[in-house]
């Protein structure tokens, strides 16, 4: 298996049950729709939820690092993050921002499926 080579932003926020997260999760996916997916080298993003209705992660997956700053560069943050404020203070119930510093994160190693290893 080969270690994918892109460039990652996870954006993590503690939220206070399902219904937030489902919210948080829709305007969010709003937001990359407006906003995002439609700069070169955007590849994706992922949105995973706790099971437990605590945590909400974005994963926003690009092409490369470069790919990355040139979005950063050439689009509207202004109105992104004035659009991303709206959505946190418009979900029914609470969410907070768990990062803290820039959320960007590239892959260095990666397990995939094979044979189990014997103990040595």
């Amino acid at each position: 298996m080969s270690v994918d080579d892109g460039f990652y932003s996870i954006i993590d926020y503690t939220v206070d049950g399902f219904d937030t997260q489902r919210e948080l999760v829709d305007l969010f996916a709003e937001i990359q729709e407006r906003w995002v997916r439609f700069y070169p080298g955007y590849r994706s993003a992922r949105f995973h939820v706790s099971t437990d209705g605590t945590r909400v992660y974005n994963i926003v997956h690009w092409e490369s690092e470069a790919d990355y700053r040139h979005f950063v560069a050439n689009s509207d943050t202004d109105g992104r993050m004035a659009a991303i404020r709206a959505a946190v203070e418009g979900v029914s119930g609470t969410a907070v921002a768990r990062m803290t510093g820039p959320p960007t994160y590239t892959v260095v190693r990666e397990v995939g499926p094979g044979p189990r290893l014997a103990d040595a």
